[in-house]
């Protein structure tokens, strides 16, 4: 199924855990290393609005040079912030999951459950042996 993607950092758990859930579910995604390969400026503001969320609310604080820039000053521009993920990728939080169903940063990793273009999937443990009860419910497509 390539009309699922996913904006992926191997060095994260929650976006391995996300990788492994929507592989669990049977979908094998796109899957965008964006690290390796950052979206363009017009590519996230694609995925902002299809989220339903701020360039903020896409943020990460922990492990990245937010702190350094001064991000948290209201000072930057939402146009600035972007071009500031554009420059430093590590910026982006992840996972990102695009399907039919919509976009949605997946923190926690079940978080991609409602956009699953699938039927309710059997139970999945995380890496760390959480267990995963899908609801089986999903968003409106």
């Amino acid at each position: 199924m390539t009309d699922v993607t996913i904006y992926h950092n191997p060095a994260c758990g929650t976006s391995r855990n996300t990788l492994a859930l929507l592989r669990h579910a049977g979908i094998e995604p796109r899957v965008v290393e964006y690290l390796k390969t950052p979206p363009s400026k017009e590519e996230l503001r694609s995925l902002l609005g299809a989220m339903g969320i701020a360039v903020r609310d896409l943020l990460r604080e922990k492990g990245t040079p937010y702190g350094e820039l001064g991000l948290a000053d209201p000072k930057w521009s939402d146009d600035q912030l972007l071009d500031l993920i554009g420059k430093h990728p590590i910026l982006m939080n992840r996972p990102v999951v695009v399907t039919p169903l919509g976009a949605k940063l997946c923190r926690p990793s079940e978080e991609v459950l409602e956009i699953l273009p699938v039927p309710k999937i059997a139970p999945f443990a995380k890496e760390d042996g959480e267990r995963v009860v899908d609801p089986g419910q999903r968003r409106a497509g």
